[in-house]
């Protein structure tokens, strides 16, 4: 997306700084993916903008050369110049930054000798003679580019500074010599890196929550064999019918609506004096991006089938990859699931998401022993935690939402019968 945009009588077009929602009034210079000077096209991305809620694109107006006026990680406030664009100049597109470029250096100008890491996967052999020598995807499009040899480029090489053996041991494995090894010092070094817009804010939320709510957490375990077997038996066919894979994540949203709906309380949230009980179930899915944690939300799961929920959270991932979760999907939600399990948890305390009122984690599924009919038999088990706001849910109304949740999870039929009793409806119908 590009944002407002003024145009002088000599053809500049002045950038400037977007105002990603009406409560945020300053925005940070996450990265420039062009340099000073370059020349750019229309709507091709120049850089990403960061706020206390998302990382978001920003996008060229028009064509022309363009004038960084604002550096990497300073803060501004909304409306700001970041740049100017001649629309007079001409000249011809240099490849850009991506936003995966943010993981090296972007205060430092690359040169041809500069060896990326992550340039390292794609590195290619070149010509007979010079068979140990690779070559960047990147430099060899520069090197075609200006008619470059290898032979050319060595030549040029004068000298061999810090940044290349640091490039080089940056490639390597790490050693595997003993801690204790004499021979060489021990190392002291720190890293430094500043706190993202969206990572303060984070942290700030974080605290709130701890202070402003009494939170509780109720444990509970789920035999998840239910949901192993009907996804192993209808795995291949629900692929190919909806174009996506049945996963477990749509399950718990399947459940933890039905649920919702039993104990609309759990879905209340507190504004000012009054409790807030919204008629629809709006779902967060807590997505871990490069940036932070960041919640999406599932809009009125009550009427999303299974496909449409796994599509909508592939969605999501790969929008969370590429840090371009809009502020929009973001924002509101009546209950989060958080799942620490993808990381192998195996039990924790989720904190609740303001201004929701309670949190599902779930975690690593284990092989345990359990009992099943009086004989001890080893079933795949999760552990579940609800963390709630205690000041308006009673702890008798969040166990039993919980064990409502472990019961539809065992009983996968049953919850795809939006948690009815199919021998009844049969009996009934």
């Amino acid at each position: 997306m590009y944002f407002r945009v003024a145009k002088t009588p000599s053809m500049i077009i002045e950038i400037t700084a977007p105002s990603p929602g009406e409560s945020i009034l300053e925005v940070e210079l996450g990265i420039w993916l062009v340099e000073d000077g370059d020349h750019v096209e229309k709507d091709q991305e120049i850089a990403e903008i960061e706020s206390d809620k998302a990382t978001l694109p920003l996008a060229a107006s028009d064509t022309g050369r363009i004038s960084l006026l604002v550096k990497t990680g300073e803060s501004v406030a909304v409306g700001t110049i970041l740049c100017t664009i001649d629309t007079s100049e001409k000249g011809t597109v240099r490849a850009v930054k991506t936003p995966k470029a943010r993981q090296t250096d972007i205060s430092e100008k690359k040169d041809i000798k500069t060896v990326q890491k992550a340039d390292i996967k794609a590195e290619k052999s070149v010509a007979p003679g010079t068979e140990k020598i690779r070559i960047s995807p990147v430099a060899q499009k520069m090197m075609d580019d200006h008619g470059l040899s290898v032979d050319d480029i060595m030549a040029g090489l004068r000298r061999i500074s810090r940044q290349e053996v640091e490039a080089v041991l940056s490639t390597r494995p790490a050693r595997t010599e003993s801690l204790h090894d004499e021979t060489s010092p021990p190392s002291r070094d720190e890293k430094r890196n500043r706190m993202s817009s969206l990572r303060k804010k984070l942290s700030e939320r974080l605290v709130a929550v701890k202070n402003q709510t009494a939170m509780l957490t109720t444990f509970n375990e789920v035999d998840m064999s239910g949901i192993i077997s009907l996804r192993q038996k209808y795995q291949e066919a629900f692929t190919v019918k909806h174009g996506v894979k049945l996963g477990y994540i749509s399950f718990f949203i399947r459940a933890v609506t039905d649920a919702l709906i039993q104990f609309p309380g759990i879905n209340s949230r507190i504004e000012g004096d009054e409790i807030v009980t919204p008629g629809f179930c709006d779902i967060g899915i807590a997505v871990q991006s490069e940036k932070g944690l960041v919640v999406p939300v599932l809009r009125n799961t009550e009427r999303l089938s299974m496909a449409m929920i796994e599509r909508q959270i592939i969605d999501f991932a790969e929008k969370a990859r590429i840090n371009r979760i809009s502020i929009p999907e973001m924002t509101g939600g009546t209950f989060t699931i958080t799942n620490g399990g993808v990381f192998g948890s195996m039990l924790s305390t989720p904190i609740i998401n303001p201004p929701q009122s309670a949190i599902l984690g779930m975690h690593n599924i284990v092989d345990r022993p359990v009992v099943v009919k009086g004989k001890v038999e080893i079933r795949p088990v999760m552990y579940l935690a609800l963390t709630y706001d205690h000041r308006i849910i009673d702890g008798k109304d969040a166990v039993r939402f919980l064990v409502t949740v472990k019961e539809l999870i065992e009983n996968p039929v049953r919850m795809l019968f939006r948690g009815a009793d199919p021998e009844k409806i049969l009996l009934d119908s």
